[in-house]
């Protein structure tokens, strides 16, 4: 793994950290050279070599699971290529509020590096050109980090803003129905023929019929469930929903307080429920929700102030992107003609 990251920072450091610099056209000329450009944000370029060093790395952390379909690769060309644009517009805007880099902290990560890497030949061979870019994308970060905490840092709203946020969501302040239920569970191993699963299905029919006609529900639970409730003679407590498996949610739902499910096919094996009780949905009192009220306020305020100004600075700033180098997004197509 380590010399994977390493191969990767030598290959690029913009592979494993993002892009690493920025050059107007001018230095490139300058240089004598014109590299392919991705993209030009007011008079700033940024390579195509960057760009596709950034997606190469997205798109190994993201697709790790195989070959995805062109649209996800489509919908990730675009996001990669949107993040470069706001990394130059967003360093721009820190260096104009006459931020600077936390180099302490830049420094100390140049060190983790040269400490993790120090018995590495590859190291050793690339280090010298790979420390002026990475201590430039550190440094550019740490801008980036500062100006998102001062865009980010809002007065925490009054009662008047979480009360109003609590009348306007009360989805977000509702418990959910409770139910509470008894299981007994026959135990069967997943991998058991089908005989084995028939011949524990009739032991459950049996059970409920047993039950039905009026046996103890705690009483077969604790000599017959294999469920850790099983000393509490089946007794689960009240749940939310979406604790239980599919299957066992929709008998449970069926079911009236006091009343027997038909035995359940569960992956543990064979199970009947009896419901003993439900709690409705409940909307908690503002008192007892003030505070998280008040963060979610504070939560969206600050998002929204920094998705502006990502939005404001895309208004302002003059930006022109290479699209071909994207694929088609997809298109909805008739189907069934």
């Amino acid at each position: 793994m380590i010399r994977t990251t390493l191969l990767a920072l030598v290959a690029g450091v913009s592979v494993s950290l993002g892009p690493v610099s920025h050059a107007s056209p001018a230095d490139a000329a300058r240089a004598g050279h014109v590299e392919p450009v991705f993209a030009v944000v007011d008079k700033t370029s940024i390579s195509l070599r960057d760009y596709e060093a950034a997606f190469s790395n997205a798109a190994r952390q993201k697709f790790y699971h195989g070959k995805p379909p062109e649209a996800e690769v489509a919908a990730l060309q675009r996001e990669v290529g949107g993040n470069l644009v706001n990394a130059v517009l967003l360093g721009a805007e820190a260096k104009r509020r006459g931020l600077q880099p936390d180099s302490v902290a830049v420094r100390r990560m140049i060190e983790g590096y040269e400490a993790r890497y120090k018995d590495s030949d590859v190291w050793k061979k690339e280090r010298a050109r790979l420390i002026p870019d990475l201590t430039r994308k550190l440094s550019e970060d740490s801008l980036i980090r500062q100006l998102e905490v001062q865009v980010r840092n809002l007065p925490a709203p009054g009662e008047p803003e979480a009360r109003a946020y609590y009348d306007a969501h009360p989805e977000k302040f509702t418990q959910p129905e409770q139910v509470h239920v008894s299981v007994i569970l026959l135990k069967v191993d997943p991998s058991s023929p089908t005989a084995v699963w028939r011949k524990t299905e009739e032991e459950g029919r049996a059970i409920v019929k047993q039950l039905r006609a009026g046996t103890q529900f705690a009483q077969v639970a604790k000599l017959r469930s294999g469920d850790p409730s099983a000393e509490k003679g089946g007794d689960m407590g009240y749940i939310h929903r979406g604790m239980l498996p599919d299957g066992a949610q929709e008998a449970v739902d069926k079911l009236k307080p006091g009343s027997i499910s038909d035995p359940v096919h569960l992956l543990e094996g064979i199970a009947v429920f009896r419901l003993e009780g439900r709690k409705p949905a409940q909307r908690m009192a503002f008192v007892d929700v003030r505070e998280r009220a008040a963060g979610l306020v504070q939560r969206e305020a600050s998002e929204q102030a920094w998705q502006g100004l990502i939005a404001k600075l895309r208004k302002d700033v003059p930006i022109r992107v290479d699209e071909s180098r994207f694929l088609p997004l997809a298109t909805k197509t008739a189907v069934n003609k």
